[in-house]
């Protein structure tokens, strides 16, 4: 999930994180819960940011991994970027294929490794789609991927929450709290409630409670909290060299109280 953009973003629910992860989460999968992905996760700055470095990076071809319902993609598409885009649940990409832009972008069913060597010019992670990957192993598999998709000296850009300022601490009914009106279902309410943090994993229950029909579901998820030294070790392992870092969307830089880990890395 893309869990906390302050307060009202309690709800970035993380893209592509079906499968990706070694996760089956029905976020991702269930049809209901995938229908209101996109009102809990709409363009905002994060998308705005990835734009606008396929657009000063002067991208011809961009890789999105863990595209989810294909917001960002279909975006880069029409703003005029060839897109290969890659999610391994086919729930989010039968909604991706129904948007604006669809026929444009190449979408692939399956994890980073079904890429290939593409010669890209920038991959992308968004919706905090990193920290699904709870063992290192499987994360730096998912960058040695990315690697192999891009140009020498192509892009790698994605962030993560940073575990600093401990932001799991809000994951409560009170604060999480939001309702949503679905054209298909109507009103559903929807919160979440922390389970258990150990060893910089993070294991939470979403709920949703559709009100229309008096039906709750439950989804639980895990994330993995990595530090700034940990996902820079990673990148090296997979064969990135230099990196640019930011703490907000506005590419401020790192410090004690920032909420996110935005990395641009390049291919040696």
């Amino acid at each position: 999930m893309r869990l906390h953009r302050g307060r009202r973003a309690a709800w970035r629910v993380t893209r592509g994180a079906a499968t990706i992860g070694g996760m089956t989460d029905p976020h991702y999968t269930a049809p209901r819960l995938v229908a209101l992905y996109d009102a809990l996760n709409p363009f905002a700055a994060d998308t705005r940011f990835y734009l606008d470095l396929a657009a000063s990076t002067q991208a011809a071809h961009v890789v999105d991994i863990g595209c989810g319902t294909g917001l960002l993609a279909c975006e880069l598409a029409q703003q005029g970027h060839a897109v290969t885009a890659v999610d391994p649940s086919r729930a989010m990409l039968d909604v991706a294929r129904r948007r604006p832009g669809a026929g444009q972008v190449a979408w692939i069913e399956g994890d980073a490794t079904r890429l290939g060597a593409l010669d890209a010019d920038l991959a992308v992670m968004t919706g905090h789609v990193a920290q699904v990957f709870l063992d290192d192993a499987g994360f730096v598999a998912t960058l040695v991927a990315a690697h192999a998709a891009l140009r020498r000296g192509g892009k790698l850009a994605f962030e993560s929450r940073n575990p600093v300022v401990s932001p799991w601490t809000t994951w409560t009914p009170q604060q999480s709290r939001r309702v949503i009106d679905d054209t298909q279902h109507g009103a559903v309410e929807i919160w979440q409630q922390l389970v258990d943090v150990q060893a910089g994993r993070v294991r939470f229950d979403t709920v949703y409670r559709f009100t229309a029909c008096d039906d709750t579901v439950v989804s639980t998820s895990e994330l993995r909290f990595r530090t700034q030294t940990e996902l820079s070790e990673a990148l090296r392992k997979a064969g990135f060299s230099e990196m640019e870092w930011f703490g907000d969307w506005s590419r401020s830089p790192v410090d004690e109280t920032s909420r996110e880990l935005i990395v641009v890395a390049t291919r040696g």
